[in-house]
């Protein structure tokens, strides 16, 4: 039993209201929780945004164990999305049978469905056969009917986050021109038509699960889940195959491991013909070439965001060392990427 997770049970200023949820929880599954003592809680790690638990007490009917998942939302990131329309979302979602039920909401968090299927691990995001499996989830994820205005929330959400950050780290991290930046990314990415779906916008490996039997993919965690323009969101899966969320220091990005050109083609090829169809090789080149434009607002995106959690987040990560590094990325790669009307090439 995992100490930290049962002082923050316990000693949290809203203990109590999530023990009555965990209990009203235990009564709608036909268990009793008759204590704190009967409960094994376990922290889950990966998570950067929240603290997420896996928490187990003994079932009436037979004994065994029961699992659910708990979440306690990360202070301050709320900017990047709304709590509100995330927990709509995640409603939504169960309605369309993709990913966990929600069984339960406190103030600070809420209980989810326990999904028995393995989360995949960075290596996993290599193998073909996964990875085709993901595209085509990707795919079917895109065309989900959600609520919510069919338009793009990313330039919205970078300008927002944008004014939140302090006036040293504006000065230290060279961000006084980034509204500049912004407006010419908006102005270059946005013309000719783009396909619009509902994104997933945080497409890393911790938040892809799979079943070991049938191989079915599900994705978790809907908190920055808005419409997009769908290459943003396959550019956002490219850079998360660069990062480690489980190795000795999470935070640092390795960016030899950026997917090379054939996996890149193959990826998107597989989206493209997940629904039965087979594309030209001039639509997989143009979603491709635009997805990785689109790599330049995802390091501008996670760039901030690491910016905004290093105030608010209590989490054992190095939010601004991750920023820097996103920085750096987009400022390495603005000049290829922009300069060039054909960007298939070798990161």
């Amino acid at each position: 039993m995992a100490i930290k997770a049962i002082e923050l049970l316990k000693g949290g200023e809203n203990h109590e209201e999530i023990m009555e949820v965990l209990a009203a929880v235990a009564a709608d599954l036909g268990d009793v929780i008759d204590d704190l003592n009967s409960l094994q809680v376990k922290p889950l790690k990966g998570a950067m945004t929240n603290e997420v638990f896996e928490v187990n007490w003994p079932t009436k009917s037979d004994g065994h164990q029961r699992k659910v998942l708990v979440r306690l939302y990360g202070e301050g990131i709320e900017v990047f999305f709304n709590r509100v329309d995330e927990i709509q979302t995640f409603e939504s979602m169960s309605k369309h049978g993709q990913g966990p039920r929600l069984l339960g909401r406190f103030t600070t968090g809420r209980v989810e469905e326990f999904i028995h299927a393995k989360t995949l691990s960075a290596a996993d995001l290599r193998d073909p056969e996964i990875s085709a499996l993901v595209a085509s989830k990707m795919r079917e994820f895109h065309n989900l009917h959600m609520p919510g205005t069919k338009k793009a929330q990313l330039w919205q959400r970078l300008s927002h986050a944008k004014s939140l950050c302090s006036p040293k780290d504006i000065k230290n991290f060279g961000l006084e021109h980034l509204d500049t930046e912004i407006n010419m990314l908006v102005e270059l990415l946005s013309q000719g038509y783009q396909e619009i779906g509902f994104c997933h916008n945080d497409l890393q490996y911790g938040n892809i699960m799979m079943d070991e039997d049938t191989r079915a993919i599900t994705l978790i965690d809907y908190e920055y889940a808005s419409y997009n323009p769908v290459a943003y969101d396959l550019a956002n899966h490219f850079c998360e195959m660069v990062a480690n969320y489980h190795s000795d220091q999470p935070h640092v990005l390795d960016y030899t491991k950026y997917p090379g050109l054939e996996e890149r083609q193959r990826f998107v090829y597989n989206y493209l013909s997940s629904e039965g169809k087979e594309p030209s090789s001039s639509e997989v080149e143009q979603l491709l070439n635009l997805a990785e434009k689109y790599t330049l607002a995802n390091h501008l995106f996670w760039g901030l965001w690491g910016l905004i959690s290093s105030y608010v987040n209590t989490i054992d990560f190095d939010y601004k060392e991750y920023a820097r590094q996103r920085f750096q990325q987009y400022w390495l790669k603005k000049a290829t990427l922009l300069d060039s009307p054909s960007v298939i090439s070798e990161h």
